[in-house]
């Protein structure tokens, strides 16, 4: 893809992921996909073909998944508050970049979201848009653009809500997308496989 977008990509990629292995001795996100590749490595590549920085949140002790995440191009940091949740890890993210023109928020768990649907959302959060959202057949999906006018309440965040309480007080820009992969996960084992 040929644009690049002022925003700094935030890859949340700290989650326990206990739906996917109860035992929690197997991570998700380095889970592979039907071509070997780690489940947060294309969600980390696809972020960055449209944003030239992406800070990775990951939780202390993620030695591995950082290391994946490095290798994909991104700036990793290790956030002491992620047990607290992702608004916490969130928060982590937006606090050390404060000086960025906006935030492109993608989640480490959902690698099939097109580029051209991740360049939908910067395109007019790099115009200005103070919260933008893309939108699959009515539905709120990812990633989630958020303006510096937002700042301060993701600095804020705490607890496992993400930015939901953003999402309850302000209307984002709504861009309608025809990428079913903006609300499609990996939670099980069986997700890697399907179509």
């Amino acid at each position: 893809m040929s644009y690049s977008s002022n925003a700094t990509g935030i890859l949340l990629a700290a989650g326990l992921g206990t739906r996917f292995d109860p035992s929690g001795r197997h991570n998700k996100l380095l889970a592979t996909l039907p071509d070997g590749t780690p489940v947060v490595f294309q969600s980390a590549r696809r972020l960055l073909a449209v944003v030239a920085e992406v800070v990775a949140v990951v939780r202390p002790g993620a030695e591995k998944l950082a290391d994946v995440l490095n290798e994909a191009g991104c700036n990793v940091i290790f956030s002491i508050d992620a047990e607290r949740g992702m608004g916490a890890t969130l928060a982590a993210a937006v606090r050390a970049t404060s000086e960025a023109d906006g935030w492109l928020v993608a989640l480490g768990d959902m690698p099939w979201i097109e580029p051209a649907t991740i360049e939908a959302v910067a395109r007019p959060l790099d115009q200005g848009a103070g919260l933008v959202a893309p939108f699959y057949r009515g539905k709120r999906g990812h990633p989630a653009g958020f303006g510096l006018v937002h700042r301060d309440a993701l600095a804020a965040l705490d607890g496992d809500a993400g930015a939901r309480g953003i999402f309850s007080t302000h209307a984002p820009l709504v861009v309608e997308v025809d990428d079913p992969n903006v609300l499609r996960d990996v939670d099980l084992p069986s997700d890697l496989v399907q179509g």
